[in-house]
C-alpha cells in the first residue's frame, strides 16, 4: 500500500513538473510563434476572424517587404562585424581587469573594484551627458588642446566610442563581466602560477599561456552575454552612433520607415498623399523584429549547450 502511494506520488510529481515547464516553455516561445504566424500572412488573412495562428494564405510578401525596408543583409552584416568587434575587445579587456583584481595586490585594489562593483549598479542613463560631451570632444589627456590649440576629436556617429570604451573594460555591462572574471581567477590554484614564475614566466605570459586557455567557461559566457547585449543595445548606439547602419537603431525607427518607403516599394507612388494599410503595416514591423532577432535565435540554437555548461562551470568554480 505505501509503496503505491510512493509511485503515484511520484507520477503526480512528475506530471507537475512537466505542465509547469510546458507552461513556462509556451509563455516564452508564444511570441515568437506569433511572429511567425504573422510573417507568412496574407493581407487577407488580416479580416478573416477565423483564423488565429495558422495562415490560410501563406506569402513571403511580409518578408520580402521587411528586407527590403530595412535593406536587410547589409544591415545585418554591418550589426555583427560591430557586435563582434566590440565583443571581442571587451572580452579581453574585462579578462585582464578580473585577472588583475583577482591576483595581483596593489595599493587601491579594493577601493578600484568596488567603483568596478558600482558600475553594474548606477543607471547608464546617469551617465549619458558625460559621455557625450566627452566623446563629442575627445582629447586623451589633452594632448590634442596642447598641440594644436583646438578642442578634441568627435567622435559621435562613429564606432569608436563604443570601441574604446569595450577595449578599456569601460563598455556596455563591463563591470559585470570583470565581476565574473575576477570570481574565476580567484578560485584557481595559486600553485599554477608559482610553477610558472620559476619556469620563467612573468605575470602577462602567465596569464595568456596558462590562466586564459583554463577560463574558457567564463569567457564562452562573457563573450556570448557581451554579443546579445551589443546586438540589442538601443541606449549606446542611439547616445553614439545615431546615424549609423545598427539593426537597433532601424528597428526602433522601422513603423515610421515602413509608412515611408512601403508605399514605393509596393509601386504605388510615394508622398504624403498615399495610404498604406495600417494592418498591412503592422505585418511588416512585426515581420522586420522577427528578422531581427532571427541571427540570435539561430546562434541560440548551435551555442546553447556551451552556454549552459558555461554558466555551470564559471558558477561553481567562482
Amino acid at each position: 500500500m505505501q509503496k503505491a502511494r510512493s509511485k503515484t506520488a511520484a507520477l503526480l510529481w512528475l506530471m507537475f513538473r512537466y505542465v509547469l515547464i510546458i507552461g513556462i516553455s509556451f509563455i516564452i516561445l508564444y511570441p515568437i510563434l506569433q511572429q511567425l504566424s504573422v510573417a507568412f500572412k496574407d493581407k487577407a488573412d488580416i479580416y478573416n476572424p477565423t483564423i488565429y495562428m495558422i495562415p490560410v494564405h501563406f506569402t513571403m510578401e511580409n518578408v520580402r517587404y521587411a528586407m527590403a525596408v530595412l535593406d536587410y543583409w547589409p544591415l545585418l552584416k554591418n550589426t555583427l562585424i560591430f557586435a563582434a568587434s566590440t565583443t571581442l575587445l571587451q572580452a579581453a579587456s574585462c579578462s585582464l581587469a578580473g585577472y588583475g583584481f583577482a591576483r595581483f595586490n596593489f595599493p587601491g585594489k579594493n577601493i578600484l573594484f568596488t567603483l568596478v562593483v558600482l558600475t553594474i549598479l548606477i543607471p547608464s542613463s546617469t551617465l549619458m551627458v558625460p559621455m557625450y560631451i566627452h566623446f563629442r570632444s575627445f582629447d586623451l589627456f589633452g594632448v590634442i588642446q596642447l598641440i594644436t590649440g583646438k578642442e578634441g576629436i568627435n567622435m559621435l556617429n562613429t564606432y569608436g566610442p563604443s570601441l574604446i570604451t569595450a577595449a578599456f573594460a569601460n563598455g556596455l555591462k563591463s563591470g559585470l563581466f570583470i565581476y565574473i572574471f575576477r570570481q574565476f581567477f580567484r578560485g584557481m590554484p595559486g600553485e599554477i602560477e608559482e610553477a610558472a614564475l620559476i619556469d620563467g614566466a612573468g605575470g602577462i605570459r602567465t596569464f595568456f599561456t596558462i590562466m586564459l586557455p583554463n577560463a574558457i567557461p567564463p569567457l564562452t559566457t562573457v563573450v556570448l552575454f557581451a554579443f546579445v547585449w551589443q546586438y540589442n543595445d538601443i541606449f549606446y548606439a542611439s547616445l553614439f552612433n545615431s546615424a549609423s547602419d545598427l539593426m537597433s537603431i532601424k528597428v526602433s525607427s522601422l513603423p515610421a520607415d515602413v509608412n515611408q518607403y512601403l508605399p514605393g516599394i509596393m509601386g504605388i507612388g510615394s508622398g504624403t498623399n498615399v495610404k498604406v494599410d495600417p494592418n498591412q503595416v503592422s505585418l511588416i514591423v512585426d515581420t522586420g523584429i522577427l528578422l531581427a532577432i532571427s541571427p540570435l535565435i539561430a546562434m541560440y540554437l548551435f551555442v546553447q549547450r556551451f552556454f549552459v555548461e558555461s554558466v555551470e562551470r564559471s558558477g561553481v568554480v567562482g
